[in-house]
């Protein structure tokens, strides 16, 4: 069995909406980003937490990435689950809950299988929680195919066991504030596969069907060469820039709704250029690869700390407290509410411009003005 399905949960967003890009895809090096290293690490922490809370044996895992943030956020993932879990024990004396657990769904989709996060069964209800570290894409659950997917592919193991009638998707991503749950039927659940997943799946196993460009593209690994998608940001381009000075406020609206895409698109280009340039000697018309700016850096901190230290320079170090999370490991959690807890705060982020469908709660702005006046 292959490691990955061709189409996997995770990729349904992409070849359900677009389905010959399964196919196109396979051209392309399936590269591990950093920020795919990264949410790698913080579903592994969040795997054997979950695992420490439900009393199963786990080894905590060892990570580069490992850091006070990932710590807070999948602390926070896993208290999420625990109240879900509290909750569906006001009605199940013996829930199930399930981590990584390996669902196949290929009754609909040809060789779909996939993991999900968490999988908690009571007497009639299933509910699949999903984590994401992800910042950069708001992941929505309402009528998620990803989330579908791990749905029947759950179904498929417990439907015959318990009287399931309704199944909750939550996602749950932190570092974009967003937890949003969508329930919907069991029977509408297996109807929309039958009648939209299935004959799009088939479609795209074959690499049939026609290029549907749109914000799927984003992880899609053929969307820097893609013509069809090319086509349409040019198209885009052409359409709704024009002088400022000329702009309605309903056109830099317009503008506004398409930026974000237009650059990740025109970042893509200059990425694939780039690497393309530097690691296998291509060359493009017009450009050329030079040596960007770069910092000093110390070859050796202990010889350098001996060789200070033997011209009589004394006050070298710089002495910083120890991150949150750690001192809140140190002392355990009511200690460090009891002694720390007064002396914490959390300050509010950088105020930025983003779409209404963005979950966050909208800020005063003429609040954050007088605010910023006054510090000035």
């Amino acid at each position: 069995m292959n490691k990955h399905s061709n189409l996997s949960p995770s990729g349904s967003h992409k070849w359900y909406n677009c389905t010959p890009s399964a196919a196109l895809e396979l051209q392309f090096e399936n590269k591990l980003t950093q920020a795919a290293e990264e949410g790698t690490a913080a579903h592994a922490y969040c795997e054997h937490k979950l695992k420490k809370l439900l009393h199963q044996r786990s080894k905590r895992p060892v990570s580069a990435y490992d850091c006070d943030e990932m710590q807070e956020h999948t602390d926070a993932y896993v208290d999420y689950v625990y109240e879900q879990l509290e909750i569906v024990k006001q009605n199940c004396k013996d829930p199930i809950v399930l981590i990584e657990q390996h669902v196949d769904f290929s009754e609909y989709v040809p060789g779909g299988f996939g993991t999900a996060d968490c999988v908690i069964v009571s007497n009639n209800m299933l509910h699949i929680i999903d984590f994401k570290y992800g910042i950069g894409v708001l992941v929505d659950a309402y009528d998620n195919p990803q989330m579908k997917c791990y749905a029947l592919g759950a179904l498929a193991i417990f439907d015959c066991l318990y009287d399931i009638e309704e199944i909750s998707m939550t996602i749950f991503q932190p570092r974009r504030e967003n937890v949003c749950t969508w329930t919907t039927t069991v029977q509408e659940l297996k109807s929309w596969a039958e009648n939209e997943l299935k004959p799009r799946a088939e479609k795209a196993s074959k690499g049939e069907g026609e290029f549907h460009p749109g914000e799927w593209c984003t992880f899609c690994r053929a969307a820097v060469k893609c013509r069809a998608r090319a086509e349409e940001k040019l198209r885009l381009a052409q359409e709704e820039f024009k002088l400022p000075p000329l702009l309605s406020d309903e056109e830099i609206e317009d503008v506004l709704s398409v930026i974000p895409d237009l650059t990740k698109w025109a970042n893509d280009i200059m990425a694939y250029a780039t690497e393309s340039a530097i690691l296998h000697g291509k060359k493009w018309n017009g450009f050329k690869v030079v040596e960007g700016r770069s910092v000093r850096k110390y070859k050796d901190e202990e010889a350098v700390a001996q060789a200070a230290k033997a011209s009589g320079y004394k006050d070298i170090y710089r002495h910083s407290l120890i991150t949150l999370t750690e001192m809140q490991r140190l002392m355990g959690k009511s200690k460090f509410e009891k002694v720390l807890g007064d002396l914490i705060y959390k300050p509010p982020g950088k105020l930025t411009l983003v779409p209404e469908t963005d979950k966050r709660e909208a800020v005063n702005t003429e609040e954050a003005k007088n605010e910023f006046n006054m510090e000035d």
